[in-house]
């Protein structure tokens, strides 16, 4: 559609009407130094001068880091399938379907999405998807209280300690004890646990989950959606409660979001999990059609009847996660996750050769990220390391998980043989200070 500009006698009509003398007046509030200098544009140009003109400018962006950057967001390859389909406007502009039986094809779309989180994790019921990583834990944590009807929350040293502050953030006014430890008791609520680990271990919790279950508390798993390509699943190591950041399945990475929270449960606990959840059923001719169901949200019951207030729907990216899954299918999911590991653990080989100046620490298994010892300050490295094109790690002291000179690195698929070796040589130089 052609673009029509007002006359000049509407925008005198416009401005008369709300009381302003001119367009100029409009804007007096933004400081001189901040306004244009001039609304005039250049001369026109072809549609083949404009686009090498604006490709020469972004050509100026400093882009292409690889990134061995992880701690729970990854440089995952994306289909461009999921760019092309989520950008369709039937989906990109579409909010929360608060009526229902005028968004069929949204709610069959997360109904498909809760189906898929449902087998990648070997659980029961999942839901429409939560705001992020963190926040599932922190629901994860208040459903399990809801359930036991204890106030006792353990993390275990595996946790993340960005969940963990966000889980005393979240609860600082609920009536919560948030205990360090891996072992339930009669008053424990639930254990949460995280694998693979923040520092990259791998574990298998079966028997915590026995445990827990002895003495009625439940057990959570925040888990790597990729890993578990190759990884035991939440549902078999006996989880009452699943939750992911699902970032590394289909989302871009974006300086902290908008990301996606996933949550997946035993049917048992369907009521007392927080969001929404859509449902399949029949209308009165028989037709299939989608419905959301269980809406324990404040807007929808009494407010102290609420499962949560934080239970964003992150539907988009939902949307692109269902997509990234399909597109990959089980085998492509599985070949992911190897490359992943293969990678890392061809990395961490390199480090563990006699003469290193990178000490790799925790001999326990890894799935695509460990943690090293750098000769030097680890944020210092990262620094320099940025000179030579690279995200080199997070630095574990900056998070409190590590000592100074402790660095996290993470692998992906997308890292080649040539990019790891490069990289290790790097940062063997600048883990001792130095420069080549």
């Amino acid at each position: 559609m052609s673009w029509i500009p007002t006359t000049d006698t509407e925008r005198r009509e416009m401005l008369d009407t709300i009381g302003v003398p001119s367009v100029e007046a409009l804007f007096e509030t933004i400081p001189e130094s901040l306004r244009l200098k001039s609304w005039n544009m250049p001369p026109g140009q072809s549609e083949m001068a404009v686009r090498d003109m604006m490709a020469r400018i972004a050509g100026r962006n400093l882009t292409g880091p690889l990134s061995f950057l992880g701690g729970g967001f990854y440089d995952h390859f994306i289909p461009a399938a999921v760019d092309a389909l989520s950008s369709r406007s039937e989906f990109y502009t579409a909010y929360t379907p608060y009526q229902p039986e005028c968004s069929q094809g949204t709610l069959q779309a997360i109904y498909e999405y809760q189906s898929a989180i449902c087998r990648l994790t070997g659980m029961d019921c999942a839901n429409a998807s939560l705001y992020d990583g963190g926040t599932a834990v922190v629901e994860a944590g208040t459903m399990s209280m809801r359930i036991t009807r204890r106030r006792s929350v353990v993390c275990h040293p595996s946790l993340s300690p960005l969940y963990r502050a966000m889980l005393g953030t979240h609860t600082a006014n609920l009536d919560i004890e948030i205990v360090e430890g891996d072992t339930p008791n009669a008053a424990t609520a639930c254990v949460i646990v995280q694998n693979p680990g923040f520092r990259g271990g791998v574990g298998d919790y079966a028997a915590l989950a026995e445990q827990c279950h002895a003495y009625g508390a439940l057990l959570v798993v925040s888990f790597n959606p990729i890993s578990l390509g190759i990884l035991k699943t939440p549902g078999e190591m006996g989880a009452d409660i699943a939750v992911a950041e699902g970032q590394s399945i289909g989302l871009s990475l974006g300086f902290g979001g908008p990301y996606l929270g996933v949550m997946a449960v035993r049917k048992a606990h369907v009521r007392k999990m927080p969001g929404r959840i859509v449902g399949a059923t029949q209308d009165a001719q028989g037709r299939r059609g989608f419905v959301l169901t269980l809406q324990a949200r404040e807007q929808h019951i009494r407010r102290e009847k609420a499962m949560s207030n934080i239970c964003s729907n992150e539907a988009l990216c939902a949307l692109r996660a269902l997509m990234y899954l399909c597109l990959m299918g089980k085998e492509g999911l599985r070949d992911v996750a190897a490359q992943c590991h293969a990678k890392a653990e061809y990395l961490k080989a390199r480090f563990m050769r006699p003469g290193s100046r990178v000490e790799v620490l925790d001999a326990e298994p890894t799935f695509n990220e460990f943690a090293v010892r750098l000769e030097s300050d680890a944020s210092g490295v990262v620094d320099r390391m940025l000179g030579r094109g690279y995200l080199a790690g997070l630095p574990l002291a900056a998070v409190g998980a590590g000592a100074a000179n402790d660095l996290l690195i993470a692998v992906t698929e997308k890292r080649t043989r040539r990019d790891l070796d490069d990289f290790a040589s790097a940062l063997e130089v600048e883990s001792h200070g130095t420069r080549v």
